[in-house]
Order: C-alpha cells, then structure tokens, then sequence
C-alpha cells in the first residue's frame, strides 16, 4: 500500500514538473503545441518505467517543434478570429449572441483537438495526420473532451488564485490528454 501511494505522489509530482517544462518551452507563444506534445511523451515515458529526464523532454520538444510551429501559428490565428468574433457580438449585430456561442464551443474543440494530437505525438509524426485523426476522436469521445477542457478549468483556478500555480497546472492537462487517449485505445 504504502509503495502504490508513493509512485502515485511521484507521478504528481511528474506531472507538476512536466507543466512547469511546458511553460518554459511553451513561452514563444507558437510552440505550444510541440511542448505540449513533448511534455505528454514525457509523461509517457516516466509511466513506462522508461527513462525521462530534461533532455528526452528537449530532444521531443526539437523534433515537435519542426512542424508543430505550424500547428501553434494557426492557433493563433483562431484565437485571433475568435477575439473579432466576440468583438462583433459586442457591437450588437443580430444573431451575434449565437455567433458568439458558436465561436466559444469551435475553439473549445480547437483546443482539445490540439491536445489530443499532441498527446499522440511520436517523433516522425505528421501533425496533419495527428490532427485529422484527433477531431474524430474529440468529436465521438465528448465525455474525454470534457474531460481536458476540466483540466484548463484547473488552469485558470490556479493562476486565478496565484498565477505561478498555473505553470505547474498545464502538466495537469497534458496528463489528462494523455490519460484520455490512453482509455480511449484501451476500449
């Protein structure tokens, strides 16, 4: 018992240590993606008894970020298209409330459609094909996908009650992909 309780405070702990990576890695804005997908395939490894340390986590977060900066630029560009959506609605055109919602739900399963190709990503990996694959996934599994937007509600929790928990918190949702997408092969 007392063995089983301290690999799952280790795991924890891993996980709080792989958010805090994350955010570092993640600070050009554009490399989310890949450092979300290197942070999972930590996880990964460290639940695989395989070794897992900085610099596995870097080598992933180079292969990730050759294509995945891609993914984190058109990202961006949603958000951005999502912050113009919600400035129409402001403006009080018709429909705009309906607008609006729709907007907020698109890029809810933008969002959880990245971190479910990022939680299957493997070095050689085509984000394209990640991608593609993930929006059926998010799209038949609402149950997962509200499983990962729980965990950004985790997110803004933390940094609401103190900004640098949020760090720490992102390894949080990396281990929730994860674990989403491992339940949903083991089914």
């Amino acid at each position: 018992m007392k063995a089983r309780t301290m690999d799952r405070f280790g795991t924890f702990a891993e996980c709080l240590l792989t958010g805090v990576w994350i955010a570092l890695a993640a600070l050009p804005l554009v490399t989310l993606p890949a450092a979300f997908a290197a942070g999972a395939r930590h996880l990964n490894r460290h639940l695989a008894h395989e070794t897992s340390g900085w610099r596995e986590f870097t080598a992933d977060l180079r292969a990730a970020v050759r294509r995945g900066w891609l993914v984190g630029l058109a990202g961006w560009a949603a958000l951005a298209l999502l912050l113009a959506d919600i400035a129409f609605v402001r403006a009080g055109l018709p429909g705009g409330a309906f607008v609006g919602a729709v907007g907020v739900v698109a890029l809810f399963v933008l969002v959880v459609t990245g971190l479910r190709a990022a939680a299957n990503w493997g070095p050689g990996a085509s984000w394209r094909t990640l991608l593609t694959e993930a929006v059926r996934r998010t799209l038949r599994d609402p149950a997962g996908s509200l499983v990962i937007v729980c965990g950004f509600a985790v997110v803004v929790a933390s940094a609401w009650f103190a900004l640098p928990l949020a760090a720490p918190a992102l390894g949080m949702v990396a281990a929730a992909a994860l674990a989403v997408e491992r339940r949903g092969t083991a089914v």
